[in-house]
């Protein structure tokens, strides 16, 4: 009865976090955070990925569909996956535009509503980072995979501007929940060996520069303080202290001024890996 209760509650739990993510998500515009300041990325990914005509592909922690678009112009049959709905509407407008077909279903990347190797090829595009718990999600990327398939991520990493932007919000923002990792470990090559392990084969890693502009850095902290759903939340949770509010300003403008160049450019650095289901 004890263990019940226990499992019942870490359910219910479990539950309300992911609606929690699913809203942070939704919050201001992550949209024109995909269409111009990364727009370049998803389709790196699908080419990493060799998807092609006929495959069956699954974008898990699709967004607006940054990576499932350009796998379906391939001529693969796609199916966008996510936990925020609001998202998916807009990739359905967006694919719609591009004349593509593609499935956009609400689900969760630590336990996705598809049955065993039911894809040639499982990608996220800075998605699957933002599940809480690695190992759940590493697992159902292998999962949905059929053997020999292709499991591929795009993924910022700690040491480049989004890991470090993170660390900056971090001590303005809520405490993770019990539990929960760190998205940016998703860049660690050693972290996702370590998840994906001897389930899959052929791992490949990559460290890459994503060429990003922002004229000003100020351009880049108002930016992410109207768009980017964690950035929104951080500020929501000091909103009632003044001085915390001007101190998280005045880091993420540090920021932007030490990585943003005399023509207003970034490089954010991602991991590339790819593998192969064993």
């Amino acid at each position: 009865m004890t263990t019940h209760t226990r499992t019942t509650e870490a359910t219910a739990a479990d539950a309300a976090l992911k609606a929690r993510h699913a809203a942070m998500w939704a919050l201001g515009d992550y949209p024109a955070v995909a269409r111009e300041v990364i727009p370049e990325l998803g389709r790196v990914l699908v080419d990493a990925c060799r998807v092609a005509a006929g495959q069956d592909v699954l974008d898990v922690a699709a967004g607006t569909g940054n990576a499932a678009i350009p796998a379906a112009r391939t001529g693969a049959r796609v199916v966008a996956s996510d936990l925020a709905p609001e998202l998916l509407d807009v990739g359905r407008r967006l694919a719609a535009e591009a004349g593509v077909a593609i499935d956009w279903e609400q689900g969760d990347a630590e336990a996705l509503p598809y049955a065993d190797a039911s894809f040639d090829v499982v990608l996220s595009c800075v998605g699957v980072m933002f599940a809480p718990h690695h190992r759940a999600a590493a697992d159902e990327l292998v999962r949905v995979a059929r053997p020999g398939g292709t499991v591929g991520l795009a993924s910022w990493t700690p040491q480049g501007f989004i890991g470090q932007m993170f660390a900056t919000m971090k001590p303005y923002a809520a405490p993770p929940p019990p539990g929960a990792q760190p998205p940016p470990l998703w860049g660690d090559e050693s972290h996702v060996r370590e998840l994906l392990g001897s389930q899959v084969a052929d791992l490949t890693a990559e460290k890459r520069s994503l060429a990003v502009h922002f004229e000003h850095p100020e351009d880049f902290r108002d930016f992410f303080k109207r768009a980017y759903g964690p950035t929104i939340v951080t500020y929501r949770g000091i909103a009632d202290s003044p001085d915390a509010v001007a101190a998280l300003d005045a880091a993420l403008l540090d920021l932007a001024r030490d990585h943003l160049d005399a023509h207003g450019r970034m490089g954010w650095e991602y991991l590339l890996v790819t593998a192969r289901r064993a």
